[in-house]
C-alpha cells in the first residue's frame, strides 16, 4: 500500500506506546475488529519490535513503526514486520533509506521549509507534529495554502473531543493519537473508544 492509501483506511492512527500491560495480537485483532486497523506502534520502549512482529500477523492490520528516527531503527522495523514508517521529523538520509527499503514513509513537518525539503525528496504525505504546540489548527490550514496536493496526519495532542475539527480541515487525511488506548484501558474499553472514534469522525 502507498503511504496515500494507508491514510485514508480510517479516520485515525492509533499511536502506541506499549508497556506490556496488552498482548500486542489480541490488541490488534481488536482495533482491527473496531474498525481502526491502521497501527502506529512507536519504538519508546523495548516491547515495540516483539510487538510489531506479533502485530504483523494479525489479519486485517496494517501496523506500522513510530518514532522512528534512524536508518538502523528503519532496518529494525522493517525486519520486524512494520508495513510503514513514521518518524517525528524529516531527513535526507531517513527518506533515502526509506525509499531504498521501498516502505511507505510518513516523516514529520512543522513548518514550511520542512515541506519544501520533502516535496524536494519527492514526498507530499506528512506527518504534522507536534499538531497543538506546533500552532494546532489555524498552522495547518495556514501551511496547506501554498502547498496544494499536499496531506497531512497531525499527532500530538489530538484528542476525541478535538479530532473532528481537526479532520474539517481539507488538508488533513486523517489523525494520530494515543486517546485510542489510554494507559490501563482494558480490551473491551479500547474496542469501545476505536469503534465510537470511526463511528463518529467518519459518520459510519
Amino acid at each position: 500500500m502507498s503511504i496515500d492509501a494507508i491514510m485514508t483506511v480510517a479516520p485515525v492512527i492509533p499511536v502506541l506506546v506499549l508497556d506490556g500491560s496488552h498482548d500486542p495480537a489480541e490488541l490488534a485483532a481488536a482495533l482491527v475488529e473496531a474498525g481502526l486497523p491502521v497501527i502506529e506502534v512507536t519504538l519508546r520502549t523495548t516491547d515495540a519490535l516483539d510487538a510489531i512482529r506479533a502485530m504483523a500477523d494479525v489479519p486485517g492490520a496494517i501496523v506500522g513503526a513510530g518514532t522512528v528516527l534512524n536508518e538502523a531503527q528503519l532496518d529494525d522495523a522493517v525486519a520486524a514486520g512494520a508495513g510503514f514508517i513514521v518518524s517525528p521529523g524529516l531527513t535526507e538520509r531517513l527518506a533515502g533509506a526509506a525509499a531504498s527499503a521501498e516502505i511507505p514513509f510518513l516523516p514529520g513537518v512543522a513548518t514550511a521549509s520542512d515541506i519544501m525539503r520533502g516535496l524536494d525528496l519527492g514526498l507530499d504525505r506528512f506527518k504534522f507534529f507536534p499538531a497543538q504546540a506546533a500552532g494546532g489548527i489555524p498552522a495547518v490550514k495556514a501551511l496547506s495554502a501554498p502547498f496544494a496536493g499536499v496531506r497531512f496526519c497531525p499527532t500530538g495532542g489530538i484528542t476525541g473531543e478535538n479530532a473532528r475539527e481537526w479532520l474539517a480541515v481539507d488538508a488533513v487525511a486523517c489523525v494520530g493519537g494515543s486517546w485510542i488506548v489510554p494507559k490501563g484501558a482494558t480490551l473491551g474499553e479500547v474496542a469501545t473508544i476505536a469503534r465510537s472514534a470511526r463511528a463518529s469522525l467518519r459518520g459510519d
